[in-house]
């Protein structure tokens, strides 16, 4: 078995570069191959993956379900970085809010949280120093 999670984004261009150039996501993956495209495969150290689906207005998903507007706190992903602090600050500048400053937890990390473009809670975090 193998979790795979999907963000269904409203500004795609922007949750790509969050996740690709901010976050140092590879893409892997591009539909259409060519032009404009409606979904992304990232791949992140050690394998881990995450797609990206473009939300058009007035489509419809092929669950159909409405993919906007969501509300509430519906997912959190949490990304093992080098360096909190950095990571952080560099996403701040270009535009990401923080919603929890970097701080060590009494379980021995140092975490941040920021939202991506659409208000996903993104956990940056590592291994607090010994």
């Amino acid at each position: 078995m193998k979790l795979f999670p999907m963000l269904s984004a409203t500004d795609f261009e922007r949750s790509l570069a969050f996740y690709a150039t901010y976050l140092g996501g590879r893409q892997t993956y591009r539909f259409p191959a060519d032009g404009e495209p409606m979904f992304v495969t990232l791949q992140f150290a050690a394998g881990s993956e995450l797609g990206i689906g473009r939300i058009v207005a007035g489509a419809t998903a092929l669950h159909g379900q409405a993919l906007r507007p969501a509300s509430g706190h519906r997912i959190e992903l949490c990304v093992y970085v080098d360096d909190v602090d950095a990571t952080a600050a560099r996403l701040e500048a270009a535009g990401a809010p923080i919603v929890l400053a970097p701080t060590d937890t009494p379980w021995g990390e140092r975490v941040a949280y920021v939202a991506d473009p659409d208000g996903n809670l993104v956990m940056l975090t590592r291994e607090a120093s010994a």
